[in-house]
């Protein structure tokens, strides 16, 4: 195979605003990361598990060019300090660890500081998904690819034709995708589509990867997902875990201001989050990311919190981003459009909805600094 992960951007955004924020206030944290295999009878060959290896040598022999310096360097969040360290970072092998030895076939763990290995999770993701259709579906690979790009034609028509109405979309699906060609080829059709006005009365806003956000000219979108609450709330014996909320949202102000405003609210369940969103963070933070649960139930209580705090939700921002499409994402629009600033971080479904089933696959972390 060609190499898959051929540029250190081809990521998600949010690891840049994390990375940045175990650097400057926990360098001192230690964490190992494991791939899980979520999907059922699904197995990983020696041949697969060779070829993944070799991909993430390859991955470990990139740095950052100075065209991708220059562009986080506009990225008004990411201080020149932070810039200098990504100038030098590389992914570094001796971190990895893989073998045969999971149920799956493929284990694959990565274990060293947080500040360097944090970005490893999508590029790694990655290459297992497109290193697995490449093999599993080798006879039917093409067919497979065309299947993809049939099936986003009529996403759009069923768009356009008001078939389903979403409003606001974005593009959050690196980890899951096909491959890299595709999720290229998808994300272009979305943006060419709604600059001609073929979207109804939906919107394609971007995407959380950021080398297809720098090369297209299109809007990187992301802030924090569960590992920042997991490592700094409950990597730490002497704080206690149920004040991870509180611990992450303090520091993110402290860091970012105002800036980077929508908040994960599930980590450790969205009640708990709630005994720690007070007036002040739901002022500061622009909107809310719901990642897990019902999320019709997820949009009332987070309504109620705001009403019960005298802010007008209306005002703030209802983010969806869990197992989406079109017909789900349709029904929680209708159901809350009219009450909140309502958008959709959308991924398998849109760059790795085939005529084959996808992955379900995560790399999580699973211990920080012991715990």
């Amino acid at each position: 195979m060609e190499q898959i992960i051929t540029s250190l951007l081809d990521t998600d955004l949010y690891k840049f605003s994390m990375g940045q924020l175990a650097m400057r206030k926990y360098g001192d944290a230690n964490v190992e990361w494991k791939f899980v295999c979520r999907s059922k009878d699904v197995h990983f060959t020696a041949e697969m598990v060779q070829e993944i290896r070799r991909q993430i040598e390859l991955y470990c022999k990139l740095q950052f060019t100075s065209e991708e310096i220059k562009y986080l360097s506009s990225i008004k969040w990411l201080d020149k300090g932070y810039i200098s360290f990504l100038s030098v970072w590389h992914p570094m092998m001796e971190h990895f660890s893989i073998s045969t030895d999971a149920p799956c076939g493929l284990n694959i763990r990565s274990t060293g500081p947080w500040f360097l290995t944090i970005y490893y999770e999508i590029p790694v993701l990655s290459i297992v998904n497109e290193v697995y259709y490449h093999f599993q579906y080798k006879e039917k690979y093409a067919e497979i690819e065309k299947s993809a790009i049939e099936r986003t034609r009529q996403k759009i028509a069923d768009l356009g034709d008001g078939k389903y109405s979403i409003g606001n979309f974005a593009e959050f699906g690196t980890r899951r995708r096909l491959n890299k060609k595709t999720q290229l080829e998808i994300i272009r059709m979305f943006k060419n589509a709604n600059e001609q006005g073929r979207l109804g009365a939906s919107q394609f806003g971007g995407t959380s990867n950021v080398m297809i956000a720098m090369n297209e000219n299109l809007r990187p979108i992301g802030t924090m997902a569960h590992e920042v609450f997991m490592v700094t709330g409950q990597g730490y014996p002497e704080r206690n875990p149920a004040f991870s909320n509180k611990f992450v949202m303090d520091d993110w102000h402290d860091l970012y201001g105002v800036q980077l405003g929508i908040a994960l609210t599930d980590c450790i369940t969205t009640d708990c989050f709630l005994l720690d969103f007070d007036i002040k963070n739901a002022m500061l933070f622009s909107g809310v990311r719901h990642d897990s649960g019902d999320p019709f139930e997820w949009g009332r209580k987070m309504l109620a919190h705001y009403k019960k705090l005298g802010i007008d939700p209306k005002t703030k921002t209802l983010l969806f981003s869990d197992n989406l499409d079109f017909e789900l994402a349709a029904k929680i629009f209708a159901e809350f459009k009219n009450q909140a600033n309502i958008s959709f971080g959308i991924g398998t479904f849109l760059v790795n909805d085939t005529c084959v089933s996808p992955l379900n696959i995560v790399m999580k972390t699973v211990k920080a600094n012991g715990v």
